[in-house]
């Protein structure tokens, strides 16, 4: 019969190590989208309904086009960090990597096609 402690039955199962340091960028790309998001509602909310031509005017200006690239990195961002927590708790084994990989190219996809979308409506 064997005597293991607790800490004995848990060795070996332990950690990735990242716990911690995911779970500080998922508060604080929360934080940032609580602050992000109403000013991009507000930047936003004031150019719709306008023709391609008052858009382009519109953000042609730095404070509206930069809120709306910061707010679409910041919350692409946050959703890769969300979908990754998702499927580490619900896929194994060779499919949760290529799950990863595939919600990260996803995500950061999504992301680059919004910023360019700006970026040329800006410039």
């Amino acid at each position: 019969m064997a005597f293991l402690t607790d800490r004995k039955r848990a060795t070996g199962l332990g950690s990735a190590k990242t716990g911690t340091g995911h779970f500080w960028s998922m508060k604080v790309s929360a934080v940032a989208l609580l602050i992000l998001i109403p000013l991009f509602v507000f930047t936003f909310g004031a150019a719709l309904g306008g023709s391609y031509e008052d858009i382009t005017v519109y953000y042609a200006r730095p404070w509206p086009a930069i809120i709306a690239v910061l707010t679409l990195i910041v919350g692409f961002k946050h959703f890769n960090d969300g979908a990754q927590t998702l499927i580490e708790d619900y896929v194994h084994g060779t499919a949760q990597k290529i799950t990863i990989i595939l919600v990260t190219c996803l995500s950061y996809g999504a992301a680059a096609i919004g910023v360019f979308a700006i970026a040329k409506l800006a410039l």
